[in-house]
């Protein structure tokens, strides 16, 4: 038993590690965006499946002799094929379709390896059921998310902060090479294993409606999974723990429903999943206003353990004979995948705003009432009538709710990147326009012709950028070239002279239109306009030297920050294209993050002097409070008349390593 425990664990361990591991080795080749991560997750999820399919196709149609040989030869392949370190002539030109490409250097670096970790749970389990006689395996499998929590959990707390990207690879090309080990020891030992025992000593077969079982309920907690976390980063702080939690709790359910009866009580978490999903359906209908941290995050991580313990719950109350184990994982797998799927992919296509968490409640409650529908109680017959008269109330009220969010909207649009909302407030003088996403402002612009070229939010006169560009155009005695990376609403374009050149960076195509049809800071600066499309870094890698005065950092959503954008290597691109003397601003504001160490670490190890500007809301002028930090090539330039007051030296809280492609630590920076 501890050699089988010793190998699920360990190969649940690795599948969990390798994904960020990977993920954010070649996070900076293809530009550090949500498409990176999203579109890893899509090929790991699918990976899965295969892997389940392989397993129940190795056990079903092979001896037990010929699944060991087959197994532990695609083993030393996968050996041989270490370390996972991605090849250098993979990375990007910058012309190709990048989902291709991180499918392909995925696939390349680690896939035959994941492939086989993924074989693990299933396959073991059966081996470990032929070799005890039938005995239920079904507690290895919470062994097994057991074994993923704590990878989860380990990997920003002790992996990542200590050691560098390249010797997490390695760590986890040794550890993945004693799992082969560990594999091929029980898989030789089990070539002598008895047959499966014929379908009349064993079981009875799984009918459809039991296949149907097996894949709805691991959809619907994936689609709650990849939803709330979603929700919780756009609506509280895009922070990692805020990624880390939600996956800690789902694996949580899977280990309690799993490891035994006695954890899930229908009495219990039925209940607790509906008032939970009565709370988040209040939540969601109060017109985006950001509740308190407070409310949201237990709410919605309650909401989630309690909606996965009724999943996983009924799931393990379901499960067959060991003899239909590998159809059982490989449902799960498909439903799992379903549910990321429909989330990460097919959402941000079809609808226009974030309606799959609505969906994924009212499916969860209409999954329960199924579940319960198939079982002859009273009690269960009951509790199925009222599950199916709750999702009706609940789809009615947040279709309504939902309705009415966008009666006041002029615009309402969705693509891989963000969901977005153009919106008017206010009266006469003080009227504005506000591009959102989520509760997050992106910008803003005033109505009036008045007003309409004052810039607001975090770049108004007194701010760190615009007294940055303001002290160039002295210094320049003419026309200026501003670099901004973030485009918002085009707000900086509102410093624009006759004779200037400001140049964009825009990863999202869909921001660039809404900028050009609902605001007119971009259509009414005297500078001329240029948006380079696509990641920043990216772009400005592969460009000639611009030689801008100024260049902005501000491709932060919120309390998000592209790590890529951070590093040493990314300051080094900057000053790339920064003329000497001029100065690079970068924004640093953020609720729940400290980056002004990070920012002060790049600018010490380039011989640059950093200095800190730290301004205050003005209502009147429709700016926000907001903190930039300057960097030039010397302190003579924080001489100028128009910095010399305001700019303040850089007095770093804590102290932090310098971050650069190949070591960060997020969690260090926690304020």
């Amino acid at each position: 038993m501890i050699l089988y425990a010793s190998t699920v664990f360990l190969s649940a361990f690795l599948l969990f590690q390798v994904q960020p591991v990977i993920a954010k080795m070649i996070l900076p080749w293809f530009g550090g965006s949500s498409a990176v991560w999203t579109t890893c997750l899509l090929f790991f999820q699918l990976l899965l499946v295969a892997g389940y399919l392989y397993s129940y196709l190795l056990v079903h149609k092979l001896s037990s002799r010929a699944q060991a040989i087959v197994h532990v030869t695609l083993m030393v392949v996968a050996i041989a094929l270490l370390p996972i370190l991605p090849p250098d002539a993979w990375q990007p030109s910058g012309n190709e379709d990048p989902v291709g490409r991180i499918l392909i250097v995925l696939g390349i670096t680690v896939g035959l390896q994941y492939f086989l970790l993924s074989t693990t749970s299933p396959l073991v389990q059966s081996w470990y059921s032929r070799e005890k006689h039938g005995a239920m395996p079904y507690r290895l499998f919470a062994l097994s998310n057991l074994g993923s929590m704590l990878a989860l959990l380990s990997y920003p707390i002790a992996f990542e902060p200590m050691l560098s990207s390249q010797l997490q690879a390695w760590l986890w090309s040794v550890l993945f090479a004693v799992f082969a080990v560990l594999v091929a020891v029980i898989g030789w030992r089990g070539r002598s294993f008895p047959p499966e025992p014929r379908a009349s000593t064993a079981a009875a077969a799984p009918a459809g409606s039991d296949y149907a079982v097996w894949i709805a309920l691991p959809a619907c907690a994936s689609i709650l999974l990849l939803a709330i976390t979603s929700h919780l980063s756009q609506n509280v702080a895009p922070m990692p723990f805020l990624w880390v939690l939600p996956l800690a709790l789902y694996l949580l359910t899977f280990i309690l429903c799993f490891e035994s009866s006695g954890w899930y009580r229908r009495w219990l978490f039925v209940p607790l999943m509906i008032i939970a999903f009565g709370g988040m359906g209040i939540t969601l209908t109060l017109d985006y206003h950001n509740q308190p941290l407070w409310v949201m995050l237990p709410l919605y991580a309650g909401g989630l353990f309690a909606a996965c313990m009724v999943c996983h719950g009924e799931l393990a109350k379901a499960k067959p004979h060991p003899r239909h184990l590998t159809a059982y994982y490989l449902m799960m797998s498909v439903g799992g995948a379903i549910g990321g799927l429909l989330v990460s992919l097919a959402a941000p296509r079809i609808f226009n705003d974030l309606y799959e968490l609505p969906i994924g409640i009212v499916a969860t409650v209409l999954a329960t009432a199924w579940v319960f529908a198939r079982e002859a109680t009273v009690t269960a017959q009951a509790a199925s009538r009222a599950s199916l008269a709750l999702a009706a109330i609940l789809a009615a009220g947040l279709t309504y709710a939902y309705k009415g969010l966008t009666e006041d909207t002029r615009v309402v649009v969705r693509n891989f990147y963000a969901a977005l909302r153009v919106h008017d407030s206010g009266a006469d003088e003080n009227a504005t326009r506000v591009l959102t996403h989520g509760t997050i402002t992106h910008g803003k612009q005033f109505l009036s012709a008045a007003k309409r070229s004052w810039p607001t939010t975090y770049y108004g006169r007194k701010s760190g950028v615009g007294l940055a560009i303001e002290t160039q155009r002295t210094i320049a005695a003419g026309s200026i070239k501003i670099g901004v990376v973030g485009l918002g609403v085009g707000t900086l374009a509102s410093y624009g002279n006759a004779g200037d050149t400001v140049r964009i960076y825009e990863i999202d195509p869909q921001v660039v239109e809404l900028a050009r049809k609902e605001f007119t800071y971009l259509g009414d600066s005297k500078a001329k306009i240029e948006i380079a499309l696509g990641d920043a870094r990216l772009s400005m890698s592969n460009e000639a030297a611009q030689h801008f005065n100024v260049l902005a950092i501000d491709a932060f959503s919120s309390d998000s920050i592209p790590v890529h954008l951070l590093t040493l290597e990314a300051f080094k691109t900057y000053f790339k294209h920064i003329q000497p003397g001029g100065l690079l601003a970068v924004h640093i504001s953020n609720r729940h993050l400290d980056l002004q160490p990070v920012v002060a670490e790049a600018a010490k190890a380039l011989n640059k002097t950093a200095r800190l500007i730290d301004t205050d809301d003005e209502e009147s002028l429709g700016t926000y409070g907001a903190t930039w930090v300057l960097i030039g090539d010397s302190a003579d330039i924080f001489a100028h008349e128009k910095l010399k007051e305001v700019a303040e030296e850089l007095a770093p809280k804590r102290s932090v390593g310098l971050w650069t492609d190949n070591f960060s630590d997020v969690y260090r920076i926690l304020k």
